[in-house]
């Protein structure tokens, strides 16, 4: 993105700053909100007025939301300071933290993918090499008989006297 020029004044206008920045009245709006260094100040008349420092504000805004991809609250964290990569993290070894069955299935995957590589490479491993998998459990499948101690699903009696009377009425009018 081209950096937007901003001209030399002190104070600008909701619209003015929409049009230096690019972007539509309701995203400066909701930005205000997200952020409380950017805050439009009243003049005497009560209108929104913006100094400089906060169009500047906007532009940085709009880099990083629109020209780098990060999130209102990303962008936010980044212009105060706190980045997520300054912080310490504790360096915590994998065998500590995963358990034996994790291991064993990532080291299962680990040996399929690698001879699925070899087979697309085409280093021999001509047959596939059988990996194990935990066999997926079928769906249960609903039986068209009915349950014991329940009447099967169908017309009752009445549904087919009524049915009959409508199959009547339908032939008198044609007739």
């Amino acid at each position: 993105m081209a950096p937007a020029e901003i001209p030399k004044r002190t104070s600008f206008r909701p619209a003015e700053v929409c049009a230096i920045a690019g972007v539509p009245p309701y995203v400066l709006r909701s930005w205000e909100a997200e952020f409380p260094a950017l805050c439009g100040k009243k003049n005497a008349k009560g209108a929104r007025v913006y100094g400089r420092s906060d169009v500047e504000l906007v532009v940085q805004i709009k880099e990083l939301v629109f020209g780098e991809g990060l999130t209102l609250g990303a962008a936010r964290k980044k212009l105060e300071g706190g980045r997520d990569e300054d912080l310490p993290r504790p360096e915590l070894p994998l065998e500590d933290t995963l358990g034996a069955d994790v291991r064993q299935k990532l080291a299962a995957v680990k040996q399929g993918l690698q001879a699925v590589l070899e087979m697309l490479a085409g280093n021999g491993a001509s047959e596939p090499v059988p990996v194990p998998v935990a066999a997926a459990a079928e769906p249960a499948r609903r039986s068209k008989a009915p349950a014991a101690g329940k009447k099967p699903r169908g017309k009752s009696a009445r549904g087919k006297a009524a049915a009959a009377k409508t199959t009547a009425k339908r032939k008198r009018r044609t007739a």
